[in-house]
């Protein structure tokens, strides 16, 4: 398009947003209005996008990580013939595709859902690296942002990622409107602050007048024609650009223009121009070579750490199947993903300690086919907690995996120990959680998770634990062991991970005693197996969980939901770690939480005194 037509697209581009949330009667008008001439000369003249194969391995790619300014996005939609003006309208209405913050989960061409900001660039530079050390393709990635969320720290770990990659197919557009919801950013229209910020982690800066769209179209050429580095296009704003009664205004953030009508007239009106938007070159669908698995096999008997296990399982998996990716946030050698990164270092990306970016970037590569596996301490994912939240918003596909679980760990102390990892990952929409207690449970479980939907969580242990099942032993996702059982138990102890074993003396040390107890191996903590569970509850009417976790939302609770169908709830007992742990053994730290084999029997006993009295 030339520069009247641009000017047009742009113009167009914001009567459609003000349409639209005057229809919703709520959205960010002024917000889209801002960037919409940024948008206007990307979709006409620099995006090569084929809308009706939007899986194209050649498209390119865009992020609008201001999410916010959804109303922009989807008259961009609309411009490009595949929203009608009808949907349009829909905007914010109950069962629209055109929700306030876009998703994939209802539009194929979103890369990954926004709104909380600070996430697009990071999902980015995923996108960008699978490009580009993946792919190996041609296509270019984009990310629109506003000023406000450079604020944000995940912002600065993916610039950092992004330099050091040398991520040259990824351009960002800051939105620099000067205003935020309550009122001037930081920088106000300091483009100059944000380039030193940008170029001191290594971009290639532009700086543009955001609404000269002939300045635009060159600073989009510059980027594409740039080698070697990212680059930040910084383009100056005005927030409602356009109308008179809000642009450069402060108190119109997130509301509907208060004269719509008005304001389009101002505008110049309706217009229903359409965009050619540019196809990319023929793209050839990546091929996934799959091969027989064989995973690493261990004795019964024999001591393994399940972060060993999962290391060398996860290994093998990148064998078999060559989709499979690996993310480390610094810490391979603990959590043994440098395995995988020496037998597939073509398909192992060293994030360092950044594990909000070490997500976004699982989530970017999840989004262009590939299965990536995320790893470091359980404790550490709680930094990257947001960026878990919205992945599942995505539907994106990824395994988290948690190593240096709980107080076992031992001297390293409570900053390391992480306590709330199951309880964080239960209450993610559609999550799967699985603690495996042995190596070769671990292994089965590792390679399950390939083959399950939406976001998956694994938690390993540090120390070496006994090998209690076969290798050919299957762990089917929902399931549970029942390691002891008799038909005189006189109660039932829930475990998981580390506490299995402890849970497995302490039925010992009971028998000798002639109190028999049912063990159950809990390894799927969700979904949970609900029928064995009330099972037990029936035969034997008291259940004790423990784990190395604390009371709140772990396997404690995980238990008690299978008894909310309206059922009689039995007697429950739950062991966790109830207290703030020092530094301490390992035998030490379990024995002080009370969820060791002495405190088991303790409790056992107990229980079972209590039941005779009564």
């Amino acid at each position: 398009m030339n520069t009247a037509e641009l000017a047009e697209l742009g113009q167009q581009l914001r009567v459609d947003s003000v349409r639209a949330a005057q229809a919703a009667n709520s959205g960010h008008p002024t917000s889209s209005m801002s960037a919409a001439d940024l948008m206007a000369v990307l979709l006409a003249n620099h995006l090569r996008y084929d809308f009706e194969r939007p899986d194209n391995p050649a498209n390119d790619r865009f992020v609008l990580s201001k999410g916010h300014a959804s109303p922009l996005l989807y008259s961009a939609y609309k411009a490009a013939g595949v929203v009608d003006d009808g949907e349009l309208l829909t905007f914010r209405r109950l069962g629209s595709r055109l929700e306030g913050h876009p998703t994939p989960r209802r539009l194929p061409w979103v890369e990954t859902a926004t709104g909380s900001l600070g996430q697009g660039l990071p999902v980015g530079v995923g996108i960008a690296l699978a490009g580009k050390r993946l792919d190996h393709s041609g296509s270019r990635v984009w990310v629109l942002c506003g000023d406000s969320e450079m604020a944000e720290g995940s912002v600065w770990e993916a610039a950092e990622t992004a330099a050091y990659e040398n991520l040259d197919n990824l351009t960002v557009i800051v939105d620099v409107n000067r205003l935020g919801q309550r009122g001037p950013t930081r920088h106000g229209h300091d483009l100059d602050a944000y380039a030193r910020r940008f170029q001191g982690f290594g971009w290639h800066t532009i700086e543009v007048d955001g609404h000269d769209v002939d300045a635009v179209d060159r600073a989009y050429g510059e980027a594409l024609s740039t080698t070697g580095q990212p680059t930040a296009i910084l383009a100056r704003t005005l927030k409602g650009k356009g109308v008179a009664a809000v642009e450069d205004r402060e108190g119109q953030h997130g509301k509907p223009l208060p004269d719509a009508d008005e304001a389009i007239k101002e505008l110049g009106g309706r217009r229903d121009a359409r965009v050619h938007v540019a196809e990319p070159p023929a793209g050839t669908p990546r091929r996934t070579v799959t091969e027989p698995l064989s995973l690493p096999r261990w004795d019964v008997g024999d001591e393994v750490a399940t972060r060993d296990a999962f290391g060398g399982a996860l290994a093998a998996l990148g064998t078999a199947r060559s989709d499979v990716v690996v993310l480390d946030g610094e810490v391979g050698d603990s959590t043994r993903t440098e395995q995988f990164g020496k037998e597939h270092p073509d398909r192992f990306f060293e994030t360092y300690i950044a594990e909000q970016q070490m997500v976004a970037s699982a989530v970017g590569i999840a989004s262009r086919g590939w299965l990536p596996y995320a790893s470091t301490f359980a404790a550490f994912f709680t930094r990257a907690y947001d960026f878990v939240r919205m992945a599942a918003i995505s539907g994106a596909g990824i395994n988290l995996v948690g190593s240096h679980a709980g107080v076992a760990i031992g001297e390293d102390g409570p900053s390391q120990m992480g306590l709330e990892d199951l309880a964080m990952f239960r209450s993610v929409h559609g999550s799967t959680v699985l603690y495996p207690c042995d190596a070769n449970q671990t292994a089965r479980l590792t390679a399950a998770m390939a083959g399950l939907k939406d976001i998956r969580y694994l938690r390993t242990s540090r120390g070496k634990t006994p090998v209690m099942y076969g290798p050919d032993e299957e762990f089917p996702v929902g399931g549970s062991k029942v390691l002891r059982s008799s038909a005189e138990d006189r109660l039932t102890v829930v475990a998981a991970g580390v506490t299995v074993p402890e849970a497995l003396t302490a039925a010992d040390r009971l028998a000798e005693d002639g109190i028999r107890v049912r063990v159950i191996d809990l390894y799927s903590v969700k979904p949970v197996d609900v029928e064995t569970l009330r099972r037990a509850a029936e035969d034997t009417g008291c259940l004790v969980t423990v784990e190395d976790h604390h009371e709140e939302g772990g396997i404690g609770e995980a238990v008690v939901e299978a008894f909310t169908d309206g059922r009689p709830v039995p007697r429950l007992v739950r062991l966790a770690v109830r207290t703030m742990p020092g530094s301490a053994t390992p035998d030490e730290q379990l024995h002080a939480a009370g969820i060791d084999a002495a405190n088991i029997t303790a409790t056992a006993k107990l229980l079972v005194e209590e039941a005779m009295v009564s």
